[in-house]
């Protein structure tokens, strides 16, 4: 009598169970942006003669990915993403993205915010395009994005990442570990190793009645042991169909002096790979311990306005400069302007034309590639993009 109702209370715990699971709610969703564009630059090229192309992301990098999200009750839901970028015009992977963009899994509470796990933005990156990017309905344009060269790589890897929200207060915070990929642990030099980077970090931002305002800061050790603070504070402000926003950040590198110079160089590519670059302003910082830049400054000021229904202008200028170069060769400054129409022929689907323009001026070394000299650069985009 006794195991029976043993085995009859038993059955009942797990149809309770069973009933739970049943009612849990669980969502998988599809999304991407297919982004192609034809874009003409001057002075790019061996001979400065200027190069036409077509880019597989003029206003945004093309991507598909995967959201998911579990409803675990009492207000607690188990999400996770995954996200690959791709190049529209060869059908490739992207080069600097050749597998996941982001992968993480993570946990989210109604009343205690959330954290995730894995590769992933980066607070600066969070902060910036959340709350003083530069289109109102885009965060920046991926063929011309100076801001992003301040931004320490936009992504880290294994990331934690802890976020809540408050009213229109939002505060987060990450860290990510090196893995010991780094020359110090593995005692010679071993090619990939900027993955292995460790950082902290975290921003504090406002947004209510149309304004919004914020502050971060990140701490990087790149693999050699240098160490590079970078922060950012800015604001926006909507009102109507206009849209107005400013900010300011900086990366400062410390002089890592006691390491091989071996090290020190790796880490002053790796901190290159994240400042130059063609889409990014791309102006060098210099390659060698004995003369490469260690700060780099940027201001932004830019608008948009709604000027009907289907169309959006803005214009947007940005200054940097840079300093700490033994011997002046790498210190200089560098003015960025781009002006963008979008038409939106749908909510999925819009055109766009955009101009762009680069001047750097300043020590010898202070240029916009490796390859020509060049000092100059004018830069024309016409896309087309979807999203779904």
């Amino acid at each position: 009598m006794a195991t029976s109702f043993v085995k009859k209370t038993l059955a009942l715990a797990v149809l309770g169970s069973l009933g739970s699971w049943a009612y849990a709610q669980s969502s998988v969703q599809l999304y991407g942006i297919v982004d192609a564009a034809v874009r003409h630059t001057t002075n790019e090229g061996a001979n400065k003669s200027g190069l036409t192309k077509m880019v597989g992301g003029g206003m945004s990098e093309s991507r598909w990915g995967i959201n998911v999200k579990e409803d675990l009750g009492g207000g607690l839901s188990a999400i996770a993403n995954l996200e690959n970028r791709f190049a529209t015009d060869s059908g490739n992977s992207s080069a600097a993205q050749p597998y996941f963009a982001q992968s993480w899994v993570g946990l989210r509470s109604s009343s205690f915010g959330q954290i995730t796990m894995g590769r992933q933005y980066n607070m600066l990156f969070d902060l910036v395009t959340s709350t003083y990017a530069s289109f109102p309905y885009s965060p920046y344009m991926d063929a011309y994005k100076p801001e992003i060269g301040m931004a320490m790589g936009a992504r880290s890897n294994n990331m934690l990442k802890y976020t809540a929200e408050f009213g229109p207060v939002r505060g987060s915070l990450q860290y990510s570990f090196d893995e010991g990929d780094t020359f110090a642990k593995r005692g010679a030099f071993t090619p990939g190793l900027s993955t292995g980077l460790k950082t902290a970090g975290g921003y504090l931002r406002y947004s209510q009645s149309g304004i919004s305002a914020g502050v971060g800061y990140l701490s990087t050790t790149l693999p050699g042991g240098t160490k590079v603070d970078a922060w950012t504070l800015g604001g926006s402000y909507r009102m109507g169909d206009l849209y107005l926003m400013t900010g300011y950040a900086q990366n400062k590198r410390k002089d890592n002096s006691g390491a091989p110079a071996l090290y020190q160089g790796t880490d002053i590519a790796v901190l290159n790979n994240f400042w130059t670059g063609s889409s990014n302003g791309g102006f060098v910082g210099g390659s060698s311990p004995l003369n490469a830049a260690n700060k780099r400054e940027m201001i932004k000021v830019g608008f948009g306005y709604q000027v009907t229904p289907q169309f959006n202008a803005g214009l947007h200028y940005y200054h940097a400069k840079q300093s700490g170069s033994n011997g002046g060769n790498f210190n200089g400054k560098a003015d960025f302007i781009v002006a963008v129409a979008d038409y939106a022929f749908s909510k999925r689907t819009d055109a766009y034309f955009a101009v762009d323009h680069t001047k750097t001026k300043g020590g010898a070394g202070v240029v916009l590639d490796g390859t020509n000299g060049a000092t100059k650069r004018t830069g024309i985009t016409v896309g087309l993009r979807h999203r779904f």
